[in-house]
This record gives C-alpha cells, structure tokens and sequence, in this order.
C-alpha cells in the first residue's frame, strides 16, 4: 500500500506515537530507534520481506511468525520486537515503513533536532555525512538527524527532504552534482 494516503500516514503516526510514548517512559528511545533502523534496513534490502510486509494475502498469523523469525535471528530485541509483533497482529505491517520515519522524526523533535531524508547516489562516507549535516544545520538553523538510503538511479548528487513539505537541493564540494528528474 502507498505511503501517500491519508489513513496510513494517520496510522503509521498512532503507532510511532504510542511507541515512542513506551520507549521514553522506559528510558529506551534511542535503542528501539536503533532496532527500528535495523528491522529498516532489512526491509529495504529484502524483496521477499518488502512482500511479506506489504501482501494482504499472508494471514496475521503468518505475519506474526514470520517477522518473530526475522527480527530473532536479527537480533531486534525488547520494546521494538514487541512493537513489530503487535503491528503484525493487527494486519498493519504495510504501514511499518512510515512508522519507523514517524518514530524517527518524532524522536528527532524530541533532541530538539529536525529530520532529513537523504537518498544518494552512493553511500556516503563518515565524513561525507558529517559534512552533509553541517551544511544542513547552516541552512536549517538546528541539528539534524539524517537517514540516508542509496539509489544508483540518481546518477550523482543528493535529494534532501527536511521536515514536511520541503526540499532542499543541495551542492557540496564533496558530493557530485544533483540530477533532478
């Protein structure tokens, strides 16, 4: 299901809000970040689990069984495990993506920081990425939190979407020029 209709975006913010109400009530809002991040990155370099997630044919049952195995073998553990089996349970597991940049962008509010959503032609380096946030928190005027997600079919450059409803096109010495499609 896309991310673009109004119920799930509502839905993906329930959850992320509620989840982060528990992780910071139990002191762990960094740790289910990091476990989301990971359960994340599973998601976008598994096919079969990007079906898996998003397929209404696979029964709740089935969803629960499955993302238990994944996230063990994983090692997602605690509030995040417990969290990622409740969704399943409740046949909401299409809206996970959303909920981990909610969750994300809820827990960056909460630092006093401001999300971005960075895809790149190539991964960036350590440097790269700390350079890149400096020359967000110039434009922006607060630090932010950057997630960054590869796609060759970019060619070069970067896209950059801070907070909601804006972009920023961005050019660094460092980073080959943008191509905008």
């Amino acid at each position: 299901m896309a991310e673009t209709s109004q119920g799930t975006s509502g839905v993906a913010e329930r959850y992320a809000s509620s989840l982060f109400e528990l992780a910071l009530e139990a002191g762990t809002v960094e740790a289910v970040q990091a476990e989301l991040d990971k359960f994340g990155a599973l998601l976008d370099e598994s096919d079969d689990l990007k079906r898996l997630v998003a397929s209404p044919v696979f029964s709740a049952e089935d969803q629960f069984k499955a993302i238990t195995a994944i996230c063990e073998k994983a090692g997602i553990t605690g509030l995040a495990l417990n969290f990622l089996k409740v969704v399943a349970n409740n046949r909401r597991l299409f809206a996970v993506p959303g909920m981990i940049r909610a969750y994300r962008t809820i827990a960056a509010a909460h630092r006093g920081e401001i999300t971005a959503e960075v895809t790149s032609a190539h991964a960036l380096d350590e440097a790269q990425e700390t350079e890149l946030k400096a020359a967000l928190k110039s434009v922006t005027g607060k630090d932010v939190a950057v997630s960054v997600t590869v796609d060759p079919s970019i060619l070069g450059g970067l896209i950059v979407k801070v907070a909601p409803a804006r972009s920023i096109r961005l050019f660094a010495p460092n980073f080959p020029p943008l191509s905008l499609h």
